[in-house]
């Protein structure tokens, strides 16, 4: 029997879709009405914690750049020539907003002028005593950072970012829903064990999926509470609640129409992730998985999970990732192997590290950050991207579309690494 779909009709999900959109005007008109009394006043008080600091150099002088997050929400970069690091402080703060802001800018993040008027240490967290312990497990800072990153959402050093990048691996370090999935399959395989011989015994009559659904689901939203709700990550356990529950209640998951509610819905309670980059990149990274699991359901699923999408999704994405990010490197060609190794060793160094061996990859891993040294800058044209967008929602509904598609991305593959 085929499963029941999402929506009865298309009728419905275009009226489901008008109604949050309407709602998305509303909250998005509220967000525009605190933006306008923020810009409005000549400066504000407020208490900010240090999300990153780097140091930068202009002429003889040299300055911190901070990254912070304020008591109300706002994400905004500011500048200091205090020499002291002020790397995970807590900081008060007077700062200067001004109509140079745009309302995006308010929404995402900016730069505002401040005065710190007060710096103090920030207690000590059950996170940062996790994030010494991984970083005393190895020699090498580049690979604490590394480690802390793709655990707990800290962002890695600059120089290493690079180098993430050549590989054309930064979706492997940005925690997302690729993580998430793995974190879902660990967390359901293990407590499912557990719960079968019970279940057998004790009470056969209760749903498995239910159980220990509603067990995994909390301690994936503890662990996206523990890291700080990435956006990435926020629209990928979203995806998975609502996945489950749709599981529950016997209707169809992998559709189109599953990722666009999900993604509206999203929109309305988090206005601020229509600015986000992140966000569009994974709900792009999703709907190619959907693109391609749509046509090729006949290839055997070991054929599908390790090589059509890891290989798929490289190529499908590289348009859209090069209309923002140009930075090109023949080590990038690498990602889709990087992309299933990644499976098993995300699981396995997270074992090691609770026991104290978390240094055990840490050879390869440094031979694998030295192999790219330097990268080109290729961007895909603007007006390209719109079309290549545009053959991609055709591509839902006709065949011929779809390889197009494919043929379009291979062909700009081997222009981008010829």
């Amino acid at each position: 029997m085929e499963k029941p779909k999402l929506f009865e009709s298309k009728k419905s999900f275009v009226w489901t879709m008008v109604v949050l959109f309407m709602l998305f005007l509303i909250h998005l008109g509220w967000e525009y009405r605190n933006y306008t009394e923020f810009i409005s006043k000549p400066f504000y008080f407020t208490h900010a914690t240090v999300l990153n600091a780097y140091e930068k150099t202009k002429g003889k002088r040299s300055y911190q750049v901070l990254k912070l997050q304020s008591d109300e929400g706002l994400t905004f970069y500011t500048t200091t020539h205090r020499k002291m690091s002020l790397k995970d402080k807590r900081l008060r703060l007077q700062i200067f907003p001004t109509k140079q802001i745009t309302f995006s800018d308010y929404l995402g993040s900016f730069y505002v002028k401040s005065r710190i008027r007060k710096s103090e240490d920030l207690p000590s967290s059950l996170k940062d005593t996790l994030r010494e312990k991984v970083a005393s497990q190895h020699d090498d800072a580049s690979l604490a950072s590394f480690y802390n990153a793709i655990f707990f959402a800290i962002p890695l050093n600059k120089e290493l970012r690079e180098k993430i990048a050549l590989l054309g691996v930064s979706h492997l370090v940005a925690l997302s829903g690729f993580h998430l999935g793995i974190l879902w399959g660990l967390v359901y395989g293990l407590l499912l064990l557990l719960y079968r011989p019970l279940q057998q015994r004790y009470f056969p009559y209760r749903y498995a999926l239910f159980d220990v659904g509603m067990v995994t689901v909390s301690v994936l939203g503890l662990y996206l509470w523990f890291v700080g709700f990435p956006p990435s990550l926020l629209r990928s356990y979203a995806m998975l609640l609502v996945g489950w529950a749709v599981l529950l209640m016997g209707m169809e998951l992998l559709s189109f129409y599953f990722l666009f509610t999900v993604a509206a819905l999203l929109l309305v309670l988090f206005p601020s992730l229509s600015v986000s980059l992140g966000f569009w990149l994974s709900v792009a990274g999703v709907f190619y998985i959907f693109l391609l699991l749509q046509y090729t359901r006949q290839y055997n699923k070991w054929m599908i999970t390790f090589l059509i999408i890891p290989v798929g999704i490289f190529v499908l994405m590289l348009p859209i990732v090069h209309t923002v990010f140009g930075t090109t490197g023949p080590y990038q060609l690498l990602s889709p192997l990087l992309s299933v190794l990644f499976i098993p060793f995300y699981p396995a160094v997270m074992l090691l590290h609770l026991l104290g061996m978390g240094s055990l990859f840490d050879p390869a891993l440094l031979w694998l950050f030295s192999l790219p040294s330097t990268g080109e800058q290729h961007l895909f044209p603007l007006w390209g991207a719109a079309l290549y967008v545009a053959l991609s929602f055709a591509a839902i509904r006709y065949r011929y579309a779809f390889y197009l598609l494919l043929g379009i991305a291979f062909v700009y593959a081997a222009i981008l690494f010829a």
